[in-house]
C-alpha cells in the first residue's frame, strides 16, 4: 500500500522512516503553503532546537497561490552559505559529519532556481549514504483525497504534532538540551553513522494508522 508524502528540505526522521519501510507516493501538484518542511529543516545546536529556512520569492496576493514546483528560491540572500556554516558549527564534533561532510557540501555550493529542486536533490542524498534505492514516483495530478493508500501529507506541516515514538540516540548537545525528536535525518546521520538505516528500519509507524 503506497504512502503519500511532500519532498521536503532534508527530510526529518519521521519522513524518511516511511520512505524506507514502505512504498512512497510523492506529492508534486501541491500549492506551496507557509509553516512547512517545504522549505526548512530543524537541526540541534548548542542553543538547543534550531530552524534553518530556505528563502522563498513570493509573488504575492496579487498573483493568488503558486504550485509547490513553480516556486523559486531567493538567492539574494546567502542562505547556502549560512546554513552550511551552521551545520559545521553544530555538527564537527559529531562522530560522522566528517565522513558525510565531502558529498554534502555541493548541495551548499550549486546554485538552485526552484525550491523542488534542492529538495529531490537533499532527499537524493540521504538515500545515496543510507543505501535506500532513490524512490521516485511522483503524482501526476492533485486531489485533496488519496484513495489508493494512506495519505501522510500532513508530514509536511511543521507546526502540527501527531504521535511519534521515536527512540533516543546520542545526540551532540543531550547533556545540555536532552533528546530532540524528529529532526531533519541529518542530525541522526551525522550522531549515528551507518547504524542510522537500521534505526529507521525499526522505527515504529503508528502515525500511519
Amino acid at each position: 500500500m503506497a504512502v503519500l508524502l511532500h519532498p521536503t528540505c532534508f527530510p526529518n526522521i519521521a519522513t524518511l522512516a516511511v520512505l524506507i519501510q514502505k512504498e512512497v507516493l510523492w506529492e508534486v501538484y501541491d500549492n506551496y503553503q507557509k509553516q512547512t518542511y517545504r522549505n526548512r529543516y530543524h537541526i540541534c545546536t548548542d542553543q538547543g532546537l534550531h530552524k534553518l529556512t530556505l528563502p522563498i520569492r513570493h509573488l504575492g496576493n496579487a498573483h493568488g497561490r503558486q504550485r509547490y514546483r513553480d516556486v523559486r528560491i531567493d538567492n539574494t540572500y546567502p542562505w547556502q552559505k549560512q546554513h552550511w556554516r551552521t551545520l559545521q558549527t553544530a555538527y564537527r564534533t559529531s562522530p560522522f559529519f566528517e565522513y558525510y561532510e565531502d558529498d554534502l557540501a555541493p548541495l551548499f555550493e550549486q546554485r538552485f532556481t526552484f525550491l523542488l529542486d534542492f529538495n529531490w536533490e537533499s532527499l537524493a542524498f540521504l538515500c545515496a549514504v543510507l543505501e535506500i534505492p532513490p524512490a521516485f514516483v511522483k503524482t501526476t495530478g492533485y486531489s485533496t483525497e488519496f484513495k489508493d493508500g494512506l495519505d501522510c501529507r500532513f508530514l509536511v506541516n511543521a507546526k502540527k504534532d501527531f504521535p511519534f515514538n521515536q527512540a533516543s540516540y546520542i545526540q551532540v548537545f543531550g547533556d545540555r538540551h536532552g533528546f530532540i525528536a524528529n529532526t531533519s535525518t541529518l542530525d541522526l546521520l551525522f550522531n549515528e553513522g551507518n547504524n542510522a538505516k537500521n534505526y529507521l528500519q525499526k522505527m515504529p509507524l503508528e502515525f500511519l494508522k
